[in-house]
């Protein structure tokens, strides 16, 4: 059974937060932190600062895009991060 993964990093760099869905989070990770991230390459290296594990595919792109709303955003600024 795969699993999905959404995932917040924090830039070393900036400071800022970025979020994201993955299969297989330790070679996203590496993947952020060796430059090879169309969205991330610049800012790096990142801390991971949350992760949550979903069954499903769908289920876990919703919550992302949820993170990535306002009302989300202040979600994650209250309870996850």
């Amino acid at each position: 059974m795969n699993m999905y993964y959404v995932y917040i990093l924090e830039s070393s760099k900036t400071q800022k937060f970025y979020t994201g869905v993955t299969d297989n989070l330790k070679r996203r990770m590496r993947e952020h932190n060796s430059g090879n991230s169309d969205y991330t390459y610049w800012s790096g290296p990142y801390n991971l600062i949350w992760y949550g594990a979903f069954k499903n595919k769908e289920k876990a792109y919703q919550f992302e895009l949820y993170l990535k709303s306002s009302s989300g955003f202040a979600f994650r600024n209250k309870r996850l991060i």
